[in-house]
């Protein structure tokens, strides 16, 4: 059903997925409609005890566009027989295609209907993608508020800041500062980075782990030995073997090798493979041992800290060796009989009240709470007094 509202008559959606509306695309689309009218009309349904009588459903942006533009009648489509949770839903199946719509706003919208009941695999049919998109941003709600920030204004991809929200809040932040200011030469050195922050955070202790024993040292050195020397032969030898190569013109090579080129091309080829292989798994080790680096600082900092806090500061041992006796003598105590430790009044207990009164009113043949005691001091004098007679 199609009608021309007012718009007044017509109020935003307040659980819209979007909250992040670009201002330099807003001015635009307003732009247009003043100069063509408004194309495609709003979707609103009826609603009750709200400011306006109905409410966006989908096309808030238009909305927003026409109110700038200085419109007082929109178009608008009006759905009967929807209730908020398929409002939402549509809602969500307009914006979440859009090129403007943030992968947190994505992500919140699928958290909503999550908490509704729905399942990720109803979800990802429902909008048309995968389960592991759905988890996937689902998995971006654990971002710290500064970092989902960063994500928002595309300053961190969709990749690299679900890796990054798998990690701990203050890692979180080194992964993502150190991604801004540039100290990775690729996103993937990043990601690998995120993950090797990952593996240490998965471990017990860095901290406490055994110390190596003789053979173990021995083993480690003799596979470091090996491995450096197979990547350096990489460096003496195929290196100047392939920059060689390709100083050769390729009619030059035509001519020396004729039909033999094929079998040195498929050689090649097995190589390159092999060098891209190579190379992931080496940018891979390099994450993690700048990730077991920075996670080994960090914990070997809080040690420190417990530690210092732990022990008592220059200005209080010096103090402690002050008062310390001479000799080196524990100071004497009085004996217990010497000691008059000033006498301490008896916190006065609150008076029952109701049916706790009545009930100790009856009593039991015992003394009421309420009497006082004989004082101290009278009873030594009276024991005093009986003694001398």
């Amino acid at each position: 059903m199609y009608v021309d509202l007012r718009i007044d008559q017509i109020m935003p959606n307040p659980d819209q997925p979007r909250k992040f509306f670009d201002e330099d695309a807003h001015r635009e689309l307003t732009q247009s409609i003043q100069e063509n009218g408004l194309l495609q009309p709003v979707v609103v349904r009826a609603v009750e005890d709200e400011e306006a009588p109905h409410m966006i459903v989908a096309g808030e942006r238009r909305w927003r566009a026409c109110k700038a533009a200085g419109l007082t009648v929109v178009p608008a489509r009006i759905l009967e027989g929807i209730d908020e949770e398929k409002a939402f839903v549509l809602s969500i199946s307009e914006n979440v295609n859009r090129a403007d719509m943030t992968i947190m706003e994505e992500a919140g919208a699928y958290a909503d209907l999550v908490a509704l009941g729905w399942k990720a695999e109803a979800i990802a049919k429902t909008f048309g993608k995968t389960r592991t998109h759905i988890d996937w941003r689902l998995g971006l709600l654990t971002l710290r508020p500064e970092v989902a920030k960063w994500v928002n204004e595309g300053k961190i991809k969709p990749n690299l800041s679900w890796h990054i929200a798998q990690l701990s809040p203050a890692h979180q932040m080194v992964a993502a500062n150190r991604y801004l200011k540039g100290d990775f030469d690729s996103e993937a050195d990043a990601a690998n980075f995120a993950q090797g922050l990952r593996m240490a955070e998965q471990q017990t202790s860095l901290v406490s782990e055994k110390e190596p024993n003789v053979e173990e040292k021995e083993k480690r050195q003799k596979a470091k030995a090996k491995t450096t020397d197979k990547l350096g032969r990489v460096e003496e030898v195929v290196m100047p073997l392939l920059e060689e190569l390709t100083k050769s013109k390729p009619d030059e090579l035509a001519d020396i090798l004729g039909t033999e080129l094929g079998r040195y091309v498929r050689q090649i080829d097995r190589l390159a493979s092999q060098v891209t292989l190579a190379r992931r798994i080496l940018r891979q080790a390099n994450g993690i041992a700048e990730a077991r680096k920075v996670a080994w600082d960090t914990a070997v900092a809080e040690v420190q800290k417990e530690k210092a806090q732990a022990e008592p500061t220059e200005a209080e041992a010096e103090k402690a060796e002050q008062v310390k006796p001479e000799g080196g003598k524990a100071p004497e105590v009085k004996p217990a009989e010497e000691a008059k430790p000033p006498t301490k009044k008896a916190a006065a207990k609150p008076r029952p009240t109701g049916t706790r009164a009545r009930v100790a009113a009856k009593g039991s043949g015992k003394v009421p709470a309420q009497k006082k005691a004989e004082p101290a001091a009278q009873t030594v004098k009276k024991a005093e007094a009986t003694a001398a007679n």
